[in-house]
Formats: C-alpha cells, structure tokens, sequence
C-alpha cells in the first residue's frame, strides 16, 4: 500500500482549513437542512428547484468537507519558527527578479493546498516553487513556462508573516 502524499501546510493554511471545517460542520450543515425542510414542506419535490438547488448545496459541503478531513489527515505543518531563511522553502516569502524585464516579483512558497494566485501564494509543486525550493539569496534559476524559459534571481527570503 503506498502511503498517503503529505499535504504541507503553514500554520496560517491549517487555521483557515480548521476555520473552514467548523463553519460547514456547525453553521452550513444547518443552514441547508433548514432549507431542505422548507423545499419539502412545499409539496411536490419532482418540480421543486428550491428542493433540488438546496440538496446540490448540500452535496457539495458533505464534499468539501470530506475533501478537508482528508487534508487535514495527512497534514505537515511547517514551523514557521524553525525554517531556515538561508535557503527558500515552505513558509518563506521570496522577493525575485525577473531578468528578461527587470521586474521585482513576491512570492509565498505554500504548500499545494493553499496555493492563491491572487495572494502570490505559490505552491512548492508548480514548476516556479519546484525550481526555488533549496535556493539561496543570489541564485539565479530557470523556470520552464508555456512561453519558453525565464530567468529569476533571488533578491531575499523572509518568513512569511
């Protein structure tokens, strides 16, 4: 049996998937119920789309909490406090340049759950974490891209705060 993938996550990501988590157990569970009651006491449930948008609802919170639970069974929380800002890993924060057009880029190294594009939060998988994870201020690496190779240079590492 091959054991389960790590899932890696800041301390921040596992308190917002425990946050999460509460919230569908004891408030959205609830709420859909509730509506599920009111759809059914309508009558007819073959024409209702009351009764049928309130269990679609319902479908996916059960799923999304089962897809929590199974992340948070197999989580690794990095210690913040632990890592070692000499070379780039999960928790760090990266300031890069980007040589072909001299543009400054910031990046959270995440783990793949909490990956958000809108947040620069990048994960440690995608081809740009892949190539910074173990790099040290002043290394230059290579990302392959749909558009060809680019260059970036490593200006500085901090924790992410």
């Amino acid at each position: 049996m091959t054991e389960a993938k790590k899932n890696i996550l800041t301390y921040a990501g596992l308190q917002k998937l425990e946050n999460e988590l509460q919230d569908l157990k004891l408030v959205k569970r609830k709420e859909v119920a509730e509506k599920i009651k009111e759809a059914r006491e309508q009558g007819d449930l073959s024409e209702n789309a009351e009764y049928d948008a309130a269990k679609d609802e319902q479908r996916d919170i059960e799923a999304r909490i089962e897809e929590i639970e199974k992340i948070l069974k197999n989580a690794e929380v990095v210690d913040e406090d632990e890592i070692d800002i000499k070379k780039i890993n999960v928790g760090c924060c990266v300031k890069v340049l980007d040589l072909e057009y001299d543009e400054e880029l910031e990046f959270k190294i995440v783990g793949s759950t909490e990956t958000n594009s809108l947040e620069n939060k990048i994960s440690n998988e995608s081809p740009m974490g892949r190539e910074l994870i173990g790099k040290k201020k002043n290394d230059v690496v290579t990302v392959e891209t749909v558009d060809g190779e680019i260059k970036y240079k490593v200006l500085s590492i901090h924790r992410i705060s």
